[in-house]
């Protein structure tokens, strides 16, 4: 049986359309067909069934991707093992939120890069959850860091690390609100405050809002900046409360910059998601940066 039709089944069978495994193979979507049609007439079988968006696997298409694709994973290892001893560096394209990047796997992976015969060049794009997942589906990124679990066999989600959510305002603003801790006070207390957002729908004040009082706030946002560095920056200035991550707002608290003020006894948190296309970390450079991520993972706090 010729490999590159199992190699093409395979990424079909992941990426559930053949459009999709056309983009991720550099085929066209014909091209893609006809090499299924090709295996189907040699195994005499169906392997898919076509459908309006995409294909499903039939029972034999599954029994054959759950023999096929380890024994094709470990090709792949092989030639790229032999191929990083042999070639040039290599390059990681990791995408994520700018924030948690920037200021988290950033910093951790540029240990990694450099022509030491084991690092690599680092490439790195900013997008939310869905423009960075899709992008990693597409094969424009090798390497993902997503606050969202992919569904579906063609990416692969390991739980990185929890944030942590701190509800934040300057020195001035806490002097002049009621602390939401004492009794009968709670969301009322900071009713018709002004909100330091990432977008007007509110996403970490109403996340707040619903977990800690179990109401959503009553303001709409007066400052809303696309960047959580900026609502900080913005908070420290006076402009109003803000949720942010802790590990964001840490140094602002420390040196009293802002002040939390609320400390619940069983916090908000927000998963982040270390994403890959399934079978890529056969590929020695994107096996090593996700290990690294995961090994700094485990002392963030």
């Amino acid at each position: 049986m010729d490999l590159a039709l199992l190699r093409t089944f395979v990424t079909v069978h992941r990426a559930g359309s053949f459009t999709r495994a056309a983009a991720l193979l550099g085929l066209s979507q014909p091209a893609v067909t006809s090499q299924i049609r090709t295996l189907e007439r040699q195994l005499g079988r169906p392997l898919f069934l076509r459908q309006a968006r995409g294909v499903t696997p039939t029972t034999i298409g599954d029994e054959l991707a759950h023999k096929a694709a380890p024994h094709l994973d470990a090709l792949v290892e092989i030639a790229e093992t032999g191929l990083d001893e042999d070639s040039s560096l290599r390059t990681l394209h990791l995408a994520g939120p700018p924030e948690f990047t920037a200021e988290r796997a950033l910093p951790a992976l540029t240990e990694l890069t450099g022509d030491d015969g084991q690092g690599f060049a680092l490439r790195a794009s900013f997008g939310n959850a869905e423009e960075t997942l899709e992008g990693l589906a597409a094969g424009h990124h090798d390497l993902a860091i997503s606050t969202a679990r992919p569904r579906g066999p063609l990416l692969t989600a390991t739980a990185l690390c929890d944030e942590e959510h701190v509800l934040i305002a300057s020195c001035r603003w806490a002097k002049q609100i009621e602390a939401p801790t004492r009794p009968g006070t709670g969301a009322s207390a900071l009713a018709d405050l002004p909100l330091v957002e990432v977008h007007e729908s509110l996403p970490f004040v109403s996340r707040y809002w619903a977990s800690v009082f179990d109401s959503r706030p009553s303001s709409s946002g007066t400052v809303i900046v696309p960047d959580l560095r900026a609502v900080l920056a913005c908070a420290i200035a006076g402009a109003g409360i803000a949720v942010l991550p802790r590990y964001l707002c840490a140094p602002a608290l420390e040196r009293g910059e802002v002040v939390a003020l609320h400390e619940p006894a069983v916090p908000p948190l927000r998963t982040y998601f270390l994403v890959v296309r399934t079978g890529t970390l056969a590929m020695p450079h994107i096996a090593r940066a996700y290990d690294w991520l995961q090994r700094a993972a485990s002392e963030w706090s």
